[in-house]
């Protein structure tokens, strides 16, 4: 029975990390990561985990020409995509930054 319990515990970990979308090209799940962002509580296109080190992708929040990897302008409606913060069980990390923003 123990090894059993073991095992689904591994299995979830392992779906876990298996489940976390890769950036590829500054996109991910198809969407890139830049533009106009809106922060959502619920139903956003990513879950995302702001991190010290080591994140997926750099952010660095513009006012305005959110048009390369990593800048994203802080909106409340037409957004080019949703992000959602969390603790874990994210798709991907971010931290954000003053320069040099975009993938890692």
């Amino acid at each position: 029975m123990k090894r059993l319990s073991t095992f689904i515990v591994l299995l979830a970990v392992a779906a876990a990390y298996i489940s976390a979308a890769p950036i590829e090209d500054c996109k991910c799940k198809g969407k890139r990561l830049y533009g106009r962002v809106k922060i959502v509580d619920a139903d956003a296109d990513f879950d995302v985990r702001v991190v010290d080190a080591s994140p997926d992708l750099d952010v660095k929040i513009v006012e305005s020409f959110p048009d390369r990897c990593g800048r994203w302008q802080i909106v409340t409606s037409h957004e080019d995509f949703s992000i959602r913060f969390v603790t874990s069980f994210e798709d991907f990390t971010i931290r954000f930054v003053e320069s040099f923003p975009g993938q890692r």
